[in-house]
């Protein structure tokens, strides 16, 4: 629970999952069930004008509108992929914008959220690695992204029927670097006066943050995948700098952790394939040993570039030989397909726009000219 600081804002009551809004309705002497009542108006049937919440009473719909809001990220830009893959581009306070996907399927429609404004990783294949960090999103910026393309989306589709079926922390940012705001955040996506989505609908994407790992567990645990790209210490501490901290069998460690208390949970081994980088067949066969020490399954991703990156997409061959490698060890092994590359809203590519406080973007841009010279 996030309860709003004392300030002389209103309260965006779209940030406060359940435990927050009741505490925030017994403040102003109001009964817990006004929470559920809310939640309901603001999440399940969209309404963000409290006039329109019409099983309250007059005096308290004023009241609400006097001192509270319901507030959601600002749409920029609203882009349609040839593959139906939907990418929204939103602007936050402070000058920056981040960015949402939804990728449709046959069985389900799963939407790709963002947690920070930019990312602190700088991760060396990554656009927003790239962009440098601002800031960390607020529970109501990052359920507001929820809340837009559900409600959005059920005209696109014409329906009353769910259509994010699945949510993915895999946006910009570390989500386990905003801890207390995502999980917040994913609290409110299962609450059923909300989203009502279960636990395995819901797939949180980290780095590696040992600590926040075993923390999560404690606090939501929701399907996890692990950002690896690489099976050993050396090239991950090139690809992932956050390696140098929590090297690789840290993080197996946390990860059996994480699904000790389950026979049926395994975490998601995600794997970029970079082209002479780490898709040679003696990664393959120190990745399928990995394996072996924790329940786990690997999604092999194709790299998708972006300007000014000299890292390449690894062959259609090379990928399927590195797929059947881990396939004979026994993996559990899947090529992710591509979505939405012609609007950059493929996995890495998203950028947003980022009012860097790490000059990090800058550093960026001045060592590729350097390149280029």
């Amino acid at each position: 629970m996030i309860l709003p600081e004392q300030t002389d804002q209103p309260t965006n009551l779209m940030g406060l999952d359940r435990e927050a809004m009741e505490a925030y309705f017994a403040a102003i002497g109001e009964k817990s069930f006004r929470a559920s009542q809310v939640m309901k108006w603001i999440h399940q049937v969209g309404v963000s004008d409290f006039a329109e919440m019409t099983n309250l009473s007059k005096t308290l719909r004023t009241a609400l509108s006097e001192q509270a809001v319901i507030s959601v990220p600002e749409i920029i830009s609203d882009n349609l992929s040839e593959d139906g893959t939907r990418k929204w581009l939103l602007k936050v306070p402070g000058k920056s914008a981040i960015e949402m996907v939804f990728i449709p399927e046959d069985s389900r429609g799963t939407l790709c959220v963002s947690s920070q404004v930019g990312c602190t990783l700088s991760c060396s294949f990554c656009a927003t690695g790239k962009q440098g960090y601002n800031r960390d999103l607020t529970t109501a910026e990052i359920i507001g992204q929820v809340w837009i393309a559900k409600h959005l989306l059920a005209k696109q589709y014409n329906t009353d029927q769910r259509i994010v079926s699945n949510v993915v922390m895999m946006g910009m940012g570390e989500p386990l670097m905003n801890f207390d705001n995502v999980v917040s955040a994913m609290k409110i996506m299962q609450d059923d006066f909300s989203f009502g989505l279960s636990k395995r609908r819901i797939t949180l994407s980290t780095a590696g943050v040992v600590p926040k790992i075993d923390a999560l567990k404690e606090a939501c645990p929701v399907s996890l995948a692990v950002s690896l790209h690489a099976p050993n210490d050396a090239l991950r501490n090139e690809l992932v700098p956050l390696n140098r901290k929590y090297p690789i069998q840290q993080l197996m460690d946390a990860c059996n952790r994480y699904v000790a208390d389950s026979n049926r949970a395994r975490i998601t081994f995600e794997y970029v394939m970079l082209s002479g980088v780490n898709d040679e067949p003696e990664h393959a066969h120190e990745l399928a040993a990995l394996m072996q020490t924790v329940p786990g399954k690997v999604n092999l991703i194709p790299f998708n570039t972006f300007e000014g990156i000299e890292y390449e997409r690894s062959s259609n061959n090379r990928i399927n030989r590195f797929r059947d490698i881990l396939h004979d060890a026994g993996v559990i092994v899947t090529v992710r397909k591509t979505r939405g590359d012609d609007i950059e809203a493929a996995c890495g590519q998203l950028a947003g726009d980022v009012m860097d406080r790490t000059r990090r973007a800058e550093k960026f841009r001045q060592s590729q000219a350097k390149k280029i010279q």
